[in-house]
């Protein structure tokens, strides 16, 4: 179909999965990718942190969990209580190293929230302190300080790889590139040629830093292959230079700590076994044990019966080395075992070929254990190496999984190949998004899967977005466990963000939907984290529709983050809009109470900090003096659906019909809208754009009417105190309903609780309605601020109903200035 392939720049994981149809491998089955991500601190850790109260005194923190350059602290006093717990930046904050107060006499100091708590400071410190671990010194101080360890790997850096093809030797290599712990090297002594280049993962059991051949006894040797390019005396010159420059190219030692340990293994020469060759990992073979150097390391080579065979192709193993099996493997898992090349006949027989081989297999006892707990599953998607072109990470879909390996069909690649064959601990594979996440091309799909029809798929709320996990934590589990360790690495990892449920959610959002939304979600790459987030709220609106038009990016506004394609339905029609999300971790908080504030609720309905009891908003007093202050400018903002094919935000539409005349309204463009508030108006909020329909004239006449006598009274209003607790106001008790339609109040409805509206509605003939008060928990004073174009946006009323409303809450209003404005 025209227009169905995909250029490169525009492949999108999310439209691709949705077409798809299919599932991201999950995260937490890439262990390398998360180890990569860690930084340095680990849970559990103590170190010397400002009080917040007083900046010139210092107290013993414990991290909690870390997330890229973010640390959540506890001050040690707190014991489990969380309610303290805090989040800080590495790079800004005051941390230190356990000890540094008193190398700086700096004062230590008890926090006045559990000043109560620790009578004696010095046995406490005493206590707490010993045995404990301080956070890295060099990591809180210095150059180092707040980088992701993974970033010192920096182009120039040398290290010394193990030649897996030649012997047990090790050579100087150069840091090309560093794509997320992905690195690109180049042979120290071939600046010049990119021709024997290798890309490896920086924690590969043969990758070391330099010195590692001399502490183990191995030879520092270039490989055979470029042996000849170079006499002697230039190898022996490079490496006097490289021993020269070996301080300012090095690399920390700390930073291969995790690398797996390599095991003792108990092969012997002659063993037969079933093999993957590393470098053509598409079918299984028999191979033998060619050689043992120690008793970590020993030599493999793929059969090959054929008297002229071109090249031999040996490797060298240790015991956890992915890709060798014991005889019969194959066909135990009901896999084809391919056999040697100038093996005579196509059934292969282990039995027959031992005995012609006159060798022996090799125990079971020699491998280690395969498990199938990994979360693999078949046609789930991810990012894959292409073993025949390292340079490309290609688009990949898991088609089998046998125990601990997986068959990979990649798409997307310059050449097609067969399906690879790799272990779930690979270090070529990676999850979605990883690609875009590092900066680094991934392959595409030769051609999109399309309908011919296309229609825009709507993102519900129970759905996955991408990379970022939602973690359904409760408030008991907090701290973050192995599976929940972050995908991306440094200043792009965002930190948990929470939803709020206590908070005020404003005119846009359902109060039952919030409250049913996961308690956080992520941490994660930032862009992929808050793309969820604000999915999730777009879908929890009354109109899903309406909150992605307040979230879209308007096109004069200035570009400060990256744009997302988000999608809202409503009423049966699929709308998308570019909005636009931050990339770093130290500009989220901001991003998440701006669009609080842009949706008119309560700043800390979402972000990066857990309200437990009492929001420091003070949600009560944003929902009666904010709510009024909002609403009192409704008049300007423009109610109705977004505009089809205008400005960014597009309405896919099922069929094409006849259009409804367009009536002219008051409405004016959102852009126009001003507010006094500092709080209410973020620089730069995206605004929308176009004009809207309206469904009836009469409609727009009739709110034009409420909104004036709105204008004139709001000055009035909010001049009240307002009382916060809903318990103690008196309740309106016999209400008198004259003949003329006079109302005449015994308490004032500002100080009605929910209970007293609902109790009011009961007793008109709007009564049905009431259970909708109740469930939005509309008390007194939300009553008044309430307006036509509010009651039909937010209860989702019909005309004629919603002027029926109206009408008895403008008897209320009319009551309350006559009684009790003054």
């Amino acid at each position: 179909d025209a227009g169905s392939s995909v250029e490169e720049m525009e492949f999108n994981w999310d439209e691709y999965l949705e077409d798809t149809g299919a599932t991201a491998a999950p995260h937490g089955s890439f262990k390398h990718v998360d180890t990569s991500l860690q930084n340095g601190f680990a849970p559990g850790m103590k170190l010397e942190v400002a009080v917040k109260s007083d900046q010139n005194t210092y107290w013993v923190a414990t991290i909690i969990t870390t997330c890229g350059q973010l640390l959540l602290l506890r001050y040690d006093g707190y014991g489990e209580d969380r309610k303290a717990d805090f989040w800080c930046d590495i790079l800004t904050a005051d941390l230190h190293p356990i000890g540094w107060c008193e190398q700086n006499k700096k004062i230590l100091k008890v926090p006045e929230g559990i000043k109560d708590k620790i009578p004696d400071q010095e046995e406490f410190l005493q206590r707490v302190l010993k045995g404990a671990c301080s956070a890295p010194a060099n990591l809180l101080e210095g150059l180092h300080r707040g980088k992701n360890p993974l970033d010192l790997i920096a182009p120039g850096s040398r290290l010394e790889l193990q030649n897996i093809r030649d012997s047990l030797e090790a050579w100087i290599v150069n840091v090309v590139e560093n794509v997320g712990g992905r690195l690109k090297l180049r042979y120290e002594g071939l600046e010049d040629s990119d021709k024997f280049d290798q890309w490896l993962f920086y924690l590969d059991p043969f990758l070391h830093q330099v010195g590692w051949a001399a502490q183990h006894g191995y030879s520092l040797q270039p490989p055979l292959a470029i042996r000849s390019l170079r006499s002697e005396a230039d190898w022996q010159e490079i490496l006097k230079k490289v021993k020269e420059e070996e301080e300012e190219s090095s690399v920390p030692t700390d930073l291969f700590k995790d690398k797996p340990v390599i095991g003792v293994h108990s092969f012997s020469e002659g063993m037969k076994l079933e093999a993957v060759d590393p470098m053509a990992p598409f079918v299984i073979s028999p191979a033998t044990v060619l050689k043992v150097y120690d008793d970590k390391y020993f030599m493999i080579e793929i059969d090959d019966l054929r008297p002229d065979r071109p090249t031999s192709q040996c490797y060298i193993c240790h015991v956890n080395s992915a890709g060798i099996f014991p005889v019969q493997w194959s066909l135990k898992n009901g896999l084809h075992l391919s056999p040697p090349p100038g093996y005579p006949g196509q059934d292969f027989d282990w039995a027959d070929y031992l005995k012609q081989c006159g060798a022996e297999a090799a125990p079971q006892s020699c491998f280690p254990s395969l498990t199938s707990d990994h979360g693999f599953k078949e046609n789930m998607k991810l990012e894959a190496v292409n073993p025949v072109d390292p340079e490309e990470v290609c688009i990949a879909t898991v088609t089998k999984l046998k125990e601990s390996y997986l068959w990979l069909q990649l798409e997307g690649s310059k050449k097609p190949i067969p399906d690879c064959i790799v272990s779930v601990e690979s270090m070529n594979i990676f999850p979605v998004g990883w690609c875009e996440t590092n900066g680094y091309q991934l392959r595409p799909p030769r051609k999109a899967i399309v309908n011919k029809q296309k229609k825009i798929a709507v993102v519900q709320p129970e759905k996955q977005i991408l990379s970022s996990r939602t973690v359904h934590d409760g408030l008991k589990n907090q701290e973050l466990n192995s599976s929940d360790s972050v995908v991306i690495n440094g200043k792009y990892c965002c930190p948990k963000i929470y939803f709020n449920h206590r908070c005020f959610s404003g005119p846009y959002l359902n109060k039952g939907r919030i409250a049913e939304l996961p308690q956080s979600v992520g941490p994660g790459n930032c862009v992929l984290v808050l793309k969820e987030v604000l999915t999730l709220l777009i879908n929890a609106a009354y109109k899903p529709s309406r909150v992605l038009r307040e979230l879209q990016l308007d096109e004069e506004a200035a570009w400060h983050g990256h744009g997302e394609t988000l999608k809202a339905k409503y009423k049966g029609k699929s709308y998308r809009a570019t909005v636009e999300v931050v990339r770093t971790a130290d500009r989220v908080a901001d991003f998440c109470r701006k669009t609080c504030i842009k949706l008119e609720c309560c700043p800390n309905l979402f972000g990066p900090q857990m309200v437990l009891d009492k929001c420091s908003e003070n949600c009560s007093v944003l929902t009666k003096t904010k709510y009024t202050h909002y609403y009192g400018k409704r008049k300007n903002k423009r109610i109705g659906r977004p505009p089809g094919g205008h400005s960014n935000l597009e309405v896919a539409m099922k069929k094409p019909s006849k259009r409804r005349k367009r009536r002219k309204h008051f409405f004016v463009h959102k852009k126009k809208r001003s507010s006094t508030s500092v709080d209410n108006t973020p620089a730069g909020s995206p605004q929308g754009s176009g004009a809207e329909e309206e469904d009836d004239q009469d409609e727009s006449e009739l709110s034009h009417s409420l909104a004036q006598d709105r204008d004139k009274r709001k000055r009035k209003l909010r001049t009240f105190s307002f009382s916060d607790d809903e318990n103690k106001p008196p309740s309106p008790k016999d209400i008198k309903m004259e003949v003329a339609e006079k109302l005449q109040l015994d308490s004032n409805p500002l100080e009605w609780s929910v209970a007293d509206v609902v109790r009011f509605l009961k007793s008109t003939d709007c009564a049905p309605l009431a259970r909708i008060f109740l469930d939005q928990e509309i008390d007194g004073q939300a009553l008044l601020l309430l307006t036509l174009p509010t009651v039909q946006e937010c209860m989702d009323l019909k005309l004629g109903p919603a002027i029926k409303l109206c009408h008895h809450i403008e008897r209320v209003k009319l009551a309350f200035y006559q009684q009790f404005a003054n």
